[in-house]
């Protein structure tokens, strides 16, 4: 594989300049890389730069991460379709990685051999075993070499590569596919995989007490990674090899638990974390094959207790013990739960176990206030990273599942305890609270919660005698860690606590929102961000539905609002908070709900507009950015709707911010930016500036529109735009601009969503006068898609565009149009496309649109009013009836968007360009058909009038081509509507 050095050369100073923190250089740097992107041979030379060692490592590691990165978006994908497969990576370049990949991965460096590794699974996740039959042997085949050689490096680098490509199997939906992918992988690997692990077995067992921590190291990887792999190939069925040879594995493992290293080795926390990766392997195997598993089961638990209960220095121990009570719970919730079921067992559990792990440990106290974004990630967000916590009290609800009073007994006298250690010396006992209320909340009933609840305190009591005092002490400020977990209690008990009560203890908890803690001020802020979105169900009178109404409203938070806005924007300057997702969601939360006006306004715009300015200089925390974004446009919808002289000021601020986003081209957050300027659109009274007209100038460039990720954003503005100025159309050209963007958009099927909401758009806003000379022009770029496209989503895209032409413009206008492109193309249309389709139309809005539509073809259209068409008119009434009769239909009522159903990005450890939409920016699409209250007697009453003009006719067409459930619906609806079809 040659790449020209200077290629290399070039690639290795743009990355290093990509880490540069001079945003100016790191984007001209990233602007070159994304340029090179599109050049041949790009993903080879990312690989030759990830593999050359003359240049730095760090940009070397650059490349390898974008190098994965590279082959998971593009890398070609069997099943993709045309218009995707346009942007995959050329056969040519695929076959040379694969040919090349294996052996520069194993010549990487460790860094960045963890990157190819994962770049190997992702080309093997498209292409093996069916594409890259020689991969898998070329792994075996260097495995026997390496391990002939006792290479363990070597062998390790082999393992990880295995683990990665095998790591599938894991998660990945069952089916005969995949049994057949697994059955190769088997075939071929599952004997070396033993003969691999027996080798490194033996060579640790000779050099255990010889060898130092560091030599030895090497092989608990080699083992570590030999259970990681027996996972993944044991994790859909019992593999017979593994069946036949369970002595021999089951042998080892015991080993490893029970075998005691020389204390140095054991510090260095290798064994431990082999020991780990063994007891998630047995937990597998008591999940899923627990009879074939039972003859050992006893001796690995006898072994497992054991480590418990030996005490070490290493730095995995944590871990292994997280894994190892997730095992013994496993245990604990089957049918051999009486392993424990003895009072002796429970107290030693709850007491040599339990207890130990719930205390407020060093680290835990380190990691509070060294790291507080991970702290909350794995005490509250329930990371993937489990807590001795967590794991400790999952196995008190395992065994309460089956000895519900014991552990109820034993837990409660525990907290009593706890509780009463710290009344007898509050200053040094305050952890004794602290795992006391982790206690309450781990095993107390939830509101939904289903099983392995268990009630151990008075809740009533227990609230207001120790949690109320904590949120109202004068010391508010001492000990942060136990008035976190009050707080957390809080926000796990929100539904439970009365609406009166959470408002007066409000003051209380709004305080620590500037307390000094990370963790404190982050927890108070989840915990009213929490409390505003609880709905409560409200039945609806004469029917058995209910639906969901906020139990607070703004009534409830408007007291209570300028002090959360001023003490969330304090503790946003707060070292480490000042892009604190926590906060700033609770900022976005209350704005979107609580009156705001005056000074008020123009204080919290200005900051954000502050805070905005601030991270385009480096935008990189997905989640902070996404709710500055949420509360900048609550901030603007709410109060921007209720007094319209605000919108100067608001244009005032957000203008430089907003041009510097698009100027500069920062494109993450050019998304948002064209989703704000919507807003301000929308809010706006024509004429508009000249700003917005450059702005809508600027909208109709189609070099605009050639970043995917803004495409719905773009929409939205244009929509904006049309709403506004419909009749500026027909000026300067706009018109046939606009409807060449939605062409393109209409060309790929990732974008073809939005160049239906701008056709939407068009309809709707725009006259029959302008839109009649372009109107042909639009059926023959939809029909001409339709040709090659006829997957369902698209072509009920298609009847909803078509409804919505006939509501707007009239079914005349419909039928003659699209017989233009091709005579009686549109009985055509009718029968192959909206008849079997109408019936499968989802949306509240879309439902009504194209029932009434089809409805006034049935009844105005002359195509089908003609006598030969009786069929095609018995049929398309039978699809309507369908639509209308579908159970918990889509057509309810929408409730209001109140922005509780805010995204929640999800984290990355990169930032990459993506639409997500803006809740509080968004505005509820109009109902074209107002006058419509109910599309089930529009089409009843309409049937009667149309038949009252024709007796006799149509009865006999219902009779023959309806079905005979659907024509029993529709003489139910005639009864309801006390319509008559004769």
């Amino acid at each position: 594989m040659e790449v020209p050095p200077e290629m290399l050369d070039a690639l290795a100073g743009w990355f290093a300049q990509s880490l540069s923190p001079d945003a100016a250089a790191r984007r001209a740097a990233e602007q070159s890389i994304s340029s090179a992107a599109a050049s041949p041979g790009f993903a080879l030379a990312l690989l030759g730069l990830s593999a050359s060692p003359r240049h730095d490592l760090q940009a070397r590691l650059a490349a390898s991460v974008h190098f994965k990165n590279l082959l998971r978006r593009r890398w070609p994908k069997p099943d993709a379709d045309a218009d995707d497969a346009a942007d995959h990576l050329p056969a040519s370049d695929c076959a040379i990685i694969k040919t090349h990949l294996l052996q520069l991965l194993l010549t990487a460096p460790p860094l960045i051999q963890a990157q190819l590794s994962e770049a190997l699974a992702a080309a093997a996740a498209s292409d093996f075993p069916a594409r890259w039959e020689s991969l898998l042997p070329s792994i075996v085949s260097s495995l026997g070499t390496a391990v002939n050689a006792g290479d363990v490096a070597a062998t390790n680098s082999l393992l990880a590569a295995a683990a990665s490509l095998y790591s599938r199997f894991r998660n990945a939906f069952d089916n005969n596919a995949l049994r057949l992918d697994l059955k190769y992988c088997l075939e071929i690997f599952a004997a070396p995989l033993l003969e691999v692990f027996l080798f490194a077995s033996r060579r640790l067992q000779a050099a255990s007490t010889t060898a130092t921590p560091l030599e030895l190291r090497p092989v608990f990887e080699c083992l570590r990674l030999c259970c990681e792999i027996f996972y993944s190939l044991n994790s859909i069925d019992l593999p017979e090899f593994f069946e036949d040879n369970m002595r021999q594995w089951m042998t080892e493992f015991r080993t490893f638990l029970t075998t005691s290293y020389p204390p140095p080795v054991e510090a260095d926390g290798a064994p431990d974390a082999l020991r780990a990766a063994v007891c998630d392997d047995l937990q597998l195997y008591m999940e899923k094959y627990e009879e074939e598993f039972r003859g050992y089961l006893k001796e690995f638990v006898e072994a497992v207790w054991g480590l418990l209960m030996a005490q070490t220095a290493s730095p995995s121990r944590a871990q292994l013990a997280v894994t190892a009570i997730r095992f013994l719970t496993t245990v604990a919730e089957s049918v051999h739960h009486a392993l424990f079921g003895s009072p002796e067992a429970m107290k030693q559990i709850c007491d040599s176990v339990v207890v130990p792990n719930l205390r407020v440990r060093d680290e835990d106290e380190e990691l509070f206030e060294g790291n507080w974004v991970e702290y909350v990630r794995r005490d509250s967000e329930g990371s993937d990273a489990d807590t001795l916590r967590r794991a400790a009290c999952r196995l008190l609800r395992g065994l309460a599942a089956n000895y519900r009073e014991q552990v109820a007994a034993l837990v409660s006298a525990q907290v009593q305890q706890m509780l009463s250690a710290y009344a007898a010396d509050r200053a040094n006992n305050w952890k004794e609270k602290d795992a006391a209320i982790y206690l309450v909340i781990a095993l107390m009933q939830k509101p939904g919660a289903t099983g392995g609840g268990t009630s151990v305190v008075d809740m009533e009591s227990f609230f207001t005698s120790v949690i109320v005092p904590e949120l109202q002490a004068p010391d508010w400020q001492s000990e942060p860690m136990l008035k976190a977990t009050v707080l957390r209690f809080l926000k796990e008990f929100r539904d439970q606590i009365p609406k009166a009560t959470a408002l007066a203890l409000l003051p209380g908890v709004v305080r620590f929102l500037t307390h000094e803690s990370n963790v404190v001020h982050s927890y108070a802020a989840t915990f009213i961000e929490n409390l505003l979105i609880i709905k409560d169900a409200v039945p609806v009178p004469g029917v058995t539905t209910v639906t969901r109404s906020p139990r607070y409203v703004a009534a409830d938070i408007n007291p209570f609002a300028p002090q959360i806005i001023q003490n969330l924007s304090t503790a946003l300057s707060y070292p480490d908070s000042y892009e604190n997702p926590y906060l700033m969601k609770c900022l976005m939360r209350v704005l979107g709900i609580a009156n705001i006006g005056g000074q008020i306004v123009h204080e919290i715009t200005a900051r954000l507009v502050g805070i905005l300015m601030e991270v385009c200089n480096n935008p990189k925390n997905p989640d902070f950015n996404h709710y500055l974004f949420e509360a900048l446009s609550a901030v603007i919808g709410r109060t921007g709707e209720q007094d319209p002289a605000l919108l100067p000021a608001f244009e005032a601020s957000l203008f430089p911010v907003l041009q510097r986003i698009l100027v500069e081209d920062i494109s993450e957050f050019w998304p948002y930016a064209f989703q704000i300027f919507a807003q301000l659109v929308n809010l706006s009274r024509p004429p508009l500036s000249q700003n917005y007209m450059q702005l809508f100038g600027v909208l109709l460039s189609n070099t605009t529109w050639d970043r995917p990720p803004c495409v719905p954003a773009l929409v939205r503005l244009l929509r904006a735009f049309l709403r506004k100025i419909p009749n500026e159309l027909n000026q300067e050209g706009r018109l046939p601009s606009i409807l060449a963007i939605s062409r393109s958009l209409l060309s790929r099927s990732s974008t073809e969503d939005s160049a239906f909401y701008m056709l939407n758009t068009l309809v709707e806003n725009v006259g029959l006068d302008i839109m009649n000379p372009y109107i042909s022009e639009i059926w023959s770029a939809l029909f001409t898609r339709l040709q090659t496209r006829q997957a369902v989503k698209f072509v009920n895209s298609l009847v909803v565009f078509m409804s919505l032409v006939l509501v707007k413009y009239g079914s005349g206008v419909l039928v003659s149009s699209i017989d233009t492109i091709q005579p009686n193309l549109f009985t055509q249309i009718l029968n192959r496309f909206w008849i079997p389709n109408v019936k499968l139309i989802r949306g509240a809005l879309e439902v009504k649109l194209t029932a009434v539509s089809s409805t006034k073809l049935l009844c105005e259209s002359a195509v089908l009013l003609d006598a030969a068409a009786a069929q095609w008119w018995g049929k398309l009434l039978d699809s309507i009836v369908t639509l209308l009769s579908r159970t918990n239909q889509d057509g309810a009522p929408q409730e209001q968007n109140d922005g509780s159903d805010v995204v929640d990005i999800q984290k990355t450890s990169g930032y990459s360009v993506s639409f997500v939409r803006l809740q509080y920016a968004g505005k509820s699409e109009d109902d074209l058909l107002k006058e419509v209250n109910d599309p089930k007697q529009f089409l009843v009453t309409s049937l009667a009038t149309l038949s009252a003009q024709s007796p006799g006719r149509f009865g006999p067409i219902i009779e023959q081509h309806v079905d005979p459930a659907n024509k029993s619906v529709l003489l139910q609806l005639c009864a309801a509507y006390n319509a008559t079809i004769v």
